[in-house]
């Protein structure tokens, strides 16, 4: 608080001047955001034990980040580094591809072609790629627009024998454009050359002169087939993340100051998929969808964490996570999670560990740890890693409501029940851990 010596009689006036310096500083006590710089290792650090965070409960999580095939663990606090672990052979300099996680990337990078004039995501996707992109009619093929593309609403098939073709024969009329949401890969893939014929240069120039020189990122996209994959270090993956937790800015530098596109692409961009932006995962919300099923689930896509959270996934558990409200950034590198093109679950997961970080957590007992279910969504049956034979386990639905399951030593049948979402609780002792289960 600033204490101010007013000469003046006018009491009122003297106790407004005095709470507007109580407000100016206090405010100046507030965290303020840390930039790394955009050359060298140099990256601030905060020690965990600030937060509360107890090493025992941190050594639990990295534990399983191991056992769950990891490779890079991160998470920031106001910009600076609080955890930070490799595992195996893989190091800070080490690369690996984004997965799906580019297509936020992508997404930044329409919205910084749209800010400076070069495209419109109301525009038609034919006016950048001409006629003929696909098997449609020309009327159905013009009905199709670059937001479209953003929101996963092409209407384009995804049920054809390759998701990722972006070949004519492959984009399929299904339903007209913005009536059915579809995680469909080919069209999204042609936003990278919407963005060449629109700006006049190549993918990589332009992501690297727009974005990655600005915050310090060192990457590219590489073609992997038809998709065009980017990768880079982990810590290119925070300084990305970093950068979507800052309204368009790094440093006082611009990079997309268009508030509302930024609003747009972490917000529902459509009524059908209420968990999804502009290519990037929106948790909080009342319902939600996820690739290659068109059931809607009821509540949050991942209830374990907070509800303002925003996500960029990619497959095999490629995530990045943006907090605003905690000014948290967690990044996450790994394989071999099965074929699930986002890590939905996993990351659900990651945030139960995340919130038992806390000293008391560490007391937990640790045999339900390593506790895993797989497959995750499934179709029937649910395996149950590491079950003793002691533990008990119950079954309940989004009400609350026990419903009834047959075990089969380490398996659980789900195939007499609806399709929804289930958590399976599993209690040793007087410990127990649930997992959310998605019957498809």
């Amino acid at each position: 608080m600033v204490i101010l010596a007013i000469q003046d009689n006018n009491y009122s006036m003297k106790l407004l001047l005095i709470c507007f310096f109580s407000i100016i500083g206090f405010s100046s006590l507030r965290a303020q955001t840390y930039f790394p710089p955009l050359t060298g290792n140099t990256w601030s650090t905060t020690d965990p034990a600030t937060l509360g965070w107890c090493q025992d409960s941190i050594d639990m999580m990295y534990d399983w980040l191991e056992n769950s095939d990891s490779k890079a663990f991160i998470v920031l606090k106001d910009g600076k580094i609080v955890l930070e672990k490799y595992f195996g052979t893989f190091t800070a300099d080490s690369f690996y591809v984004w997965n799906s996680a580019g297509k936020t990337l992508t997404a930044y990078a329409v919205g910084i072609a749209q800010h400076e004039g070069f495209l419109d995501i109301d525009d038609a996707t034919s006016d950048y790629l001409g006629s003929g992109w696909t098997s449609l009619t020309l009327a159905q093929e013009n009905a199709i627009t670059v937001k479209h593309q953003l929101t996963m609403t092409t209407g384009l098939d995804d049920g054809v024998a390759d998701i990722h073709c972006t070949d004519p024969a492959c984009l399929i009329y299904k339903a007209d454009p913005g009536t059915r949401w579809a995680y469909h890969n080919g069209p999204y893939t042609l936003l990278d050359t919407v963005i060449e014929s629109a700006t006049g240069m190549t993918l990589n120039a332009w992501v690297n002169q727009k974005i990655s020189s600005k915050i310090g990122l060192t990457g590219l996209y590489i073609q992997i087939g038809y998709n065009n994959v980017f990768a880079s270090r982990a810590r290119g993956m925070a300084r990305f993340g970093l950068l979507l937790s800052q309204d368009g800015y790094w440093n006082g530098t611009a990079v997309l100051p268009d508030i509302t596109y930024l609003n747009e692409m972490r917000n529902s961009s459509q009524t059908l998929n209420n968990s999804y932006g502009y290519l990037t995962w929106l948790n909080g919300k009342s319902s939600f969808m996820i690739p290659q099923t068109q059931f809607v689930f009821p509540g949050s896509l991942c209830p374990n964490a907070p509800a303002d959270m925003y996500a960029a996934e990619g497959k095999n558990g490629q995530i990045i996570n943006v907090v605003p409200s905690e000014g948290l950034v967690l990044v996450r590198m790994g394989s071999t999670m099965g074929n699930s093109l986002v890590g939905t679950q996993y990351n659900d997961t990651i945030w139960q560990y995340m919130n038992r970080l806390g000293c008391v957590a560490g007391l937990e007992n640790q045999s339900l740890e390593a506790i895993r279910l797989s497959p995750n969504p499934t179709n029937e049956l649910i395996r149950i890693s590491e079950l003793q034979g002691e533990e008990k386990i119950e079954l309940k639905n989004q009400l609350g409501q026990s419903v009834p399951f047959q075990q089969l030593g380490n398996e659980i049948s789900l195939r007499n029940l609806q399709s929804g979402v289930y958590f399976l609780t599993i209690r040793k002792e007087n410990h127990a851990k649930t997992f959310r289960v998605i019957r498809n």
